[in-house]
């Protein structure tokens, strides 16, 4: 079975090369009575991907391209996304389980209420992204991504673990971040600063965490005031 490791945190990966194991191109994710499994959706560019009530199980997807993208209830087991383009994509109320997303543009996404496990996003861009309410229910990994300006908002990352990634301005607004490893990134820029408590940490980012405390606070140095 193969796993993404990182420190503590490993991801259980989909197992789509085993032995006996064929998988069916498709032109289309909407199957019949909603499933569509054991697939590869390939170099698809669409204006419009809506799918509701869906469940992706033991597939590939690549190179998709659309310019709206909107799911719900979607639930997604054991697939892996690589190098697709989803402008703004809109998720809520879904799961997505032993996923991979590889080399994917989601900028600008709009996650909400969908819950997690063992999930990688591997060099991916994230950029301004809203997630709301998303929740790791087993490990998540964020290896390499862009997350500038992003923000979680009451979000449950207790078993999510970032690394290399560019955290330029993002935000924690509130949710549960207890376990939460953010080694190995540059903190300096992070807002939301009193929603982390109890997250993991190397000891030379304090000052990194200190930095962006003081941009947070908008402080005013006392050597820079004329006392005159």
């Amino acid at each position: 079975m193969d796993t993404c490791t990182i420190r503590r945190t490993s991801v259980t990966l989909p197992a789509l090369d085993e032995p006996g194991r064929y998988l069916s191109n498709v032109t289309s994710l909407e199957g019949g009575r909603g499933r569509v499994a054991e697939f590869r959706y390939a170099d698809a560019d669409l204006r419009d991907l809506d799918l509701a009530d869906t469940h992706l199980l033991d597939g590939r997807i690549t190179d998709l391209k659309t310019q709206r993208t909107r799911l719900e209830k979607l639930r997604v087991d054991s697939v892996e996304f690589t190098g697709c383009d989803l402008s703004s994509p809109q998720w809520t109320d879904s799961k997505i389980s032993r996923a991979v997303f590889r080399d994917c543009k989601l900028m600008g996404a709009a996650l909400e209420d969908v819950t997690l496990d063992n999930v990688l996003f591997e060099n991916c861009k994230l950029d301004y992204s809203t997630l709301t309410r998303v929740r790791a229910a087993g490990p998540v990994i964020f290896s390499k991504c862009t997350l500038r300006e992003t923000t979680f908002t009451a979000a449950d990352l207790g078993a999510a673990l970032i690394d290399g990634c560019d955290l330029r301005l993002t935000e924690f607004d509130g949710g549960k971040y207890r376990g939460l490893d953010l080694r190995n990134n540059d903190l300096s820029q992070l807002r939301g600063l009193a929603s982390l408590k109890q997250i993991v940490i190397e000891r030379a980012q304090k000052l990194q965490l200190a930095e962006a405390l003081t941009t947070e606070l908008d402080v005013t140095f006392g050597e820079d005031l004329d006392d005159k």
